[in-house]
């Protein structure tokens, strides 16, 4: 099976603008994503799918793959469905462009489902939460599953509900890592559907699959990514990278 990775990434941004082209110690952020991708033992390929021509240009200069897009596209979904349509691919990841440290061994977790179980046709991650700031916070998506690792639901709201905090409730406390894979005909069927109630409600695409009634895998990992949405979280993941690459 070919697996494509496709990094989307945008120019504009409410909170940092021009995100995929700041700087992090000698490189912009969309090459070190795509670096990253690229290591995945199971991808065959790693492509920016952007609406912008600086992006394109900035990942021509560093010798990767990029091709232009709609800039109309209201998700990551839509805008990598419209990436591939010429592509040979079988499986589809949907790598997030702003974790310049994504793991390529998350990657490979998240796709190895769809090469095992062909009734399989979306997956993505979850890793432990430990904190409650981070359980109560809206901003971090959590999942609650069934016994087998398929998605219930996906909620910016603490679930599931627990009175009293404590990482090692019996249930299970797990944040959401948007990372997706999908299998292509999945994908192809999915960007045409239009947004969904819960989607909308929550601001969460994944909700339009389990709304129109698709399962979705979830694998757990301990990889707990460090997204880089405001130019604070850019300083720090500066620091991080910065002190490894001295190391």
């Amino acid at each position: 099976m070919r697996v494509i990775a496709v990094i989307p990434a945008r120019f504009a941004s409410t909170r940092l603008a021009g995100k995929p082209l700041a700087e992090i110690c000698g490189k912009t952020m969309i090459r070190r994503v795509w670096e990253r991708a690229a290591l995945a033992r199971l991808v065959s390929e790693a492509v920016v799918a952007t609406d912008d021509e600086r992006i394109y240009g900035a990942v021509a200069a560093f010798g990767g793959r990029a091709v232009m897009t709609s800039a109309s596209h209201c998700s990551g979904a839509d805008r990598i469905a419209e990436a591939v349509s010429g592509m040979d691919a079988d499986i589809i990841v949907n790598v997030q462009g702003d974790e310049p440290m994504i793991d390529p061994r998350a990657i490979d977790a998240a796709v190895e489902p769809l090469i095992a179980e062909p009734e399989i046709q979306l997956s993505t991650l979850k890793t432990r939460i430990s904190a409650e700031d981070e359980y109560r916070n809206p901003n971090c998506v959590k999942v609650v599953t069934d016994k087998d690792g398929w998605a219930l639901y996906f909620s910016r709201s603490p679930i599931p509900y627990a009175k009293a905090f404590a990482p090692g409730v019996k249930a299970g406390v797990f944040k959401h890592i948007g990372l997706y894979v999908y299998r292509r005909a999945f994908l192809d069927a999915f960007s045409r559907l239009p947004p969904s109630a819960l989607e909308e409600a929550e601001g969460l695409e994944q909700l339009r699959a389990l709304e129109n009634g698709f399962r979705i895998k979830v694998v757990e990992t301990s990889y707990n990514p460090v997204s880089v949405d405001t130019p604070e979280d850019l300083e720090r993941v500066r620091r991080i990278i910065g002190a490894g690459e001295k190391v």
